[in-house]
């Protein structure tokens, strides 16, 4: 007797443990949740680790080497941004690893990137700023008006500004000289901007430090835009710059956090004001969303035109249907 009651216990605690557990679905939402937030920091901060560890450098795409290449004529030209010519075809690049000054104020982030510069530079007047960025540009014309040059790229967008496209690149002289080099030694750019591998296999992280070096030896020198900084100002300027930096961090912040939705909007529900305050979402699209109603899940999201898979997984977790 006692033994076919062992087996009998024996026998429930196995159909109990084989037998599914069922979750709340809200709870069962909330878990997955977890779940994928642990997976994205974890996703994040191993990209991170790879990216600042220099591993990540040897999975980018490999530079192609364009020979013969001429710089054209062109009123957008600067110090470290021109148009060049390549087998008859234009193409827009941009410098990798400098900075030069603009060359000109057309619009309001013209002019805060001005005065960034100005700072950075110890300059007293902003005008002088915009001279040095015209010498530069001065600078690249009289080095390349008879001559032509090899353009190393792995056509990684630049856009930054620009109205239409731009590609990083590497700038070689007939000599083998790199334009960003010559810029630097010349007073005429800072070291600033989008770095990676060299075209001759130097290190990105090796190749910061000897641009530093070269900026630091031009400051020393008194050549190009330092021969008008004032060692006084100096450090007053970019630590001005650097407190006016962290205040917009610090509003953007916040403005974001209010903006922010508070807990989870019932997608059926939700009113147009509230679906704009999810990022991502804008006047049209919230209509669209309205327009779409009603929803059995979240993923019905994906009929709705201008959400498509990624959109989709970014927006989703501001979202419950109904009571869920």
């Amino acid at each position: 007797m006692k033994r076919q009651h062992n087996k009998a216990n024996s026998a429930d605690a196995k159909e109990r443990r084989s037998s599914p557990v069922t979750l709340d679905p809200f709870l069962q939402y909330r878990i997955n949740m977890r779940r994928l937030i642990k997976f994205l920091i974890t996703f994040l901060l191993l990209t991170e680790v790879l990216i600042f560890g220099g591993i990540f450098q040897s999975y980018a795409a490999e530079l192609q080497r364009l020979s013969n290449a001429r710089l054209m004529n062109n009123p957008s030209n600067d110090g470290d941004s021109f148009f060049v010519e390549v087998d008859g075809k234009p193409l827009h690049v941009r410098l990798y690893f400098v900075d030069c000054p603009e060359t000109s104020v057309n619009s309001k982030s013209d002019a805060r990137r001005v005065r960034e510069q100005t700072r950075y530079f110890g300059l007293s007047h902003a005008e002088r700023t915009i001279h040095f960025g015209n010498e530069a540009a001065n600078f690249v014309e009289r080095l390349f008006s008879e001559t032509t040059f090899t353009v190393h790229t792995a056509f990684a967008s630049a856009l930054g500004r620009s109205a239409k496209g731009r590609v990083y690149a590497f700038i070689t002289t007939v000599d083998g000289k790199d334009l960003a080099i010559l810029l630097i030694e010349n007073g005429l750019a800072r070291n600033h901007g989008f770095r990676r591998k060299t075209p001759n296999g130097i290190p990105r992280d090796e190749m910061l430090e000897s641009l530093r070096d070269l900026e630091t030896s031009a400051m020393l020198k008194r050549v190009g835009i330092w021969s008008e900084s004032d060692p006084d100002r100096i450090a007053e300027l970019r630590a001005e710059q650097r407190r006016e930096d962290r205040e917009l961090q610090e509003l953007q912040k916040r403005v974001e956090k209010a903006e922010a939705p508070q807990g989870f909007l019932d997608l059926n529900t939700a009113t147009e004001k509230e679906l704009q305050t999810i990022k991502g979402i804008g006047p049209v699209l919230a209509a669209r969303i309205i327009a779409g109603r009603p929803y059995k899940t979240v993923d019905d999201l994906l009929k709705v035109k201008g959400i498509g898979p990624k959109k989709l997984e970014k927006i989703r977790l501001y979202f419950v249907i109904g009571k869920e």
